[in-house]
């Protein structure tokens, strides 16, 4: 039982590997364009795949801390499987849509769930002093790293597929779409005791720990919100300004390699990153790195304003990794997977609305005032969400070590 725990790692590495290497993703905007979808149109397939998260995420997370995270990553993998290959025979609109609905339904059981899983394996490890992985926190920012290192290889992998078709792109997602179901299979479940109470008396617990239990975990989850509805946003964007400033879709797999690079390292070297600057100059760091992004997207043209594209990236790896250690660090692992789906539920729920807006917007006033449009939006955003974190994070460091709460 203990190798198989220890090999949940392992697995868990590989099962994130294979769910973000995704080679449709680079030249997505492009491939439904080629059947005629406006861009509009391409935002609202995105929004009814965040409007399925929305409708699912809670309640599968609610399952997978219920029932088991292994259960839940299973039959999503399966319905990944399946959207990935519906994808074969998609032609329309509709076909599109279909296809969005079922992953939304299998990321949906997914997301938050391998997190949590992962971290139950290395907490249960190190409390039984047994061989583990990295300890927990380190092994978040692993997989976060390992995330977007097979987006990057994704990149360069639909660059040179693109040289027979795009066809080739879909074929090989679907039989690789298959491996995080053949995987999901070796996971092990952690022992850990189950909640006893009501459902009623669970869903309470949940939101008092979120609005009343430790300020930090409140304001730790409206950050990973807004960040990550600007990388949603960012994500969408990328494609169409390339395409805008004349970058041949033959290098959109190679740039997407970088971004995904950059995301990678900055996620895996966020901690020490983290020991040199202080908290507060990298949390300011995180903060101002995407707003200059943005506005050099928007001011520069050519492969100028793809290079200001790397400062979002940075900010994304480092975000990611700081906020969702700093959230599952402080949350009981009985309700692990249902706050971490929570949080993912935040910016479903917004890109709901405001993604065909998006799309709205990049076909009427066009990507330059786009992006200086969402520069606007997100940098009092951003700051209102990271001037009371800090303040609260120096009140925890405070109560947790009170002789030096004069010094700080």
């Amino acid at each position: 039982m203990n190798k198989r725990l220890h090999k949940n790692i392992r697995t868990i590495y590989l099962l994130g590997f294979f769910h973000s290497f995704m080679v449709v993703v680079p030249v997505f905007v492009p491939l439904l364009q080629g059947y005629g979808l406006s861009m509009s149109q391409v935002m609202q397939t995105q929004a009814l795949f965040a409007l399925t998260i929305a409708l699912f995420e809670v309640p599968s997370g609610y399952l997978a801390d219920l029932w088991g995270r292994r259960n839940a990553i299973l039959v999503g993998s399966a319905l990944n499987a399946l959207g990935f290959l519906s994808l074969l025979g998609a032609d329309s609109f509709v076909d599109f849509l279909f296809y969005e609905f079922l992953l939304g339904l299998g990321f949906s059981l997914i997301s938050g769930t391998d997190l949590a899983l992962l971290y139950d394996t290395e907490v249960y490890l190190h409390e039984n002093r047994l061989p583990g992985g990295a300890g927990a926190s380190r092994s978040l920012s692993r997989l976060i790293a390992v995330e977007a290192g097979a987006s990057g290889v994704a990149g360069i992998a639909a660059s040179l597929l693109l040289l027979w078709s795009l066809d080739a792109l879909v074929l090989v997602q679907a039989f690789t779409g298959l491996a995080p179901l053949l995987l999901a299979l070796v996971l092990v479940e952690v022992p850990r005791p189950r909640a006893q109470q009501g459902h009623r008396d669970n869903a309470r617990q949940v939101f008092a720990l979120l609005l009343f239990g430790k300020p930090v975990v409140l304001w730790t989850a409206f950050a990973i919100a807004v960040f990550g509805l600007l990388a949603v946003y960012a994500f969408w964007i990328y494609q169409k300004h390339w395409e805008f400033h004349g970058i041949a879709i033959d290098h959109f797999g190679y740039i997407w390699a970088a971004f995904a690079l950059t995301v990678s390292l900055a996620a895996r070297y966020a901690s020490n990153l983290e020991q040199y600057l202080g908290t507060r100059r990298l949390l300011y760091l995180v903060g101002l790195l995407p707003l200059c992004g943005l506005v050099g997207m928007a001011l520069s043209s050519g492969w100028a304003g793809v290079l200001f594209g790397f400062a979002i990236q940075f900010s994304r790896g480092l975000s990611m990794s700081l906020f969702y250690e700093a959230l599952n660090r402080r949350v009981p692992g009985d309700f692990r997977a249902t706050v971490n789906s929570l949080v993912s539920l935040a910016v479903r729920a917004v890109f709901i609305v405001t993604g065909p807006l998006l799309g709205v917007a990049l076909d009427s006033l066009g990507v330059n005032s786009t992006l200086l449009l969402l520069a606007a939006v997100f940098a009092p955003l951003i700051f209102v969400v990271l001037l009371p974190l800090l303040a609260r994070i120096h009140r925890e460091e405070s109560a947790d070590n009170p002789q030096a709460a004069p010094a700080a």
